[in-house]
C-alpha cells in the first residue's frame, strides 16, 4: 500500500476558526497518543535556546504537544499549553505543567514570562492575519526584553522529510496514518488516515510576519530540519 501524500487545498475566506477546529484540533485529539509516541527527541536549535536562558527564567511553551521541551532545562520553569486535552493529559501524566488553552487567547497576564516558544504550531493557522495574531499573543505574555522562538514548517523541505510537496503549494493537507495498536485485533480494515491543515512557509515569510509587528526585533532567523525559525526580542 502506498503512503498517503500531502494534497493542496484552498482555505476558506470565512470561519477560519471552525476550519482549524475541523482540520487541526479535532485531528490532534484523535491521534494524540500515536503522535506523542513519535515526539521525543528535541531539536538542537530549541534545546540550545532553552539552555542559553538565565537560571530561574519563567517561560511558556504554546502548543506544547506532549511536553517534550518542558523539562529539557531543569534550571528554567516552563508552563505548557495546547488546544488538545488529550495531549495535555499526556503532559500531566509525565508530571509536567500543562493547561488546555487556545494559542490565540492565552490565559496569561501581560508581561508574565521571560520567554515563550512556539514549535511547529503557527503553520496550522489558516490566514496571514491569524498567524500574526498568534505571534502577537506570544509577545503579549512576554516581558519587554524577553525572547520568543517560533518554528514553522518550510516549503523547501529537504532530506529530513519524506513528504512530496509540490512547488508553490503552500496550503496543504498532510495525512497522518493512525496505525492499529499491537494489542488490537486485525479486522482486515486499512488504517485510518486523518488530514491536518498546514501552511508551508517560504524563506523569509516568517521574518515578514514579525516585521509587521511594531514591538519586536528579530535577533536571528534560520532553517533547521525542514523548518524556518525566528528568535526575537520584545521591545
Amino acid at each position: 500500500m502506498s503512503k498517503p501524500q500531502p494534497v493542496a487545498v484552498e482555505t476558506p475566506s470565512e470561519n477560519q476558526s471552525e476550519y482549524e477546529q475541523s482540520h487541526v484540533h479535532d485531528v490532534y485529539e484523535v491521534i494524540a497518543s500515536h503522535f506523542s509516541d513519535t515526539r521525543y527527541k528535541p531539536w538542537p536549535v530549541v534545546e540550545n535556546f532553552l539552555f542559553g536562558l538565565p537560571i530561574g527564567s519563567l517561560g511558556a511553551d504554546v502548543g506544547c504537544g506532549n511536553g517534550k521541551y518542558i523539562g529539557i532545562n531543569p534550571n528554567v520553569f516552563i508552563s505548557g499549553s495546547d488546544r488538545s486535552s488529550n495531549l495535555i493529559s499526556i503532559v500531566r501524566d509525565r508530571g509536567l505543567e500543562g493547561i488546555v488553552a487556545d494559542g490565540m487567547v492565552l490565559p496569561y497576564r501581560n508581561n508574565a514570562f521571560d520567554f515563550a516558544i512556539s514549535i511547529a504550531v503557527i503553520h496550522h493557522f489558516s490566514t496571514p492575519e491569524r498567524r500574526i495574531a498568534a505571534i502577537e499573543e506570544l509577545l503579549r505574555i512576554v516581558k519587554p526584553g524577553g525572547k520568543v522562538l517560533v518554528f514553522v514548517w518550510a516549503l523547501e523541505q529537504t532530506k529530513f522529510s519524506k513528504r512530496n510537496f509540490q512547488p508553490g503549494e503552500q496550503d496543504v493537507f498532510v495525512p497522518w496514518t493512525l496505525a492499529k495498536k499491537k494489542d488490537e485485533q486485525d479486522d482486515g480494515e486499512p488504517p485510518k488516515v486523518y488530514n491536518r491543515y498546514y501552511h508551508l512557509f517560504k524563506k523569509g515569510e516568517l521574518d515578514n510576519l514579525f516585521e509587521q509587528i511594531s514591538n519586536v526585533s528579530i535577533d536571528i532567523s534560520g532553517y533547521d530540519r525542514d523548518n524556518h525559525y525566528v528568535i526575537a526580542t520584545k521591545i
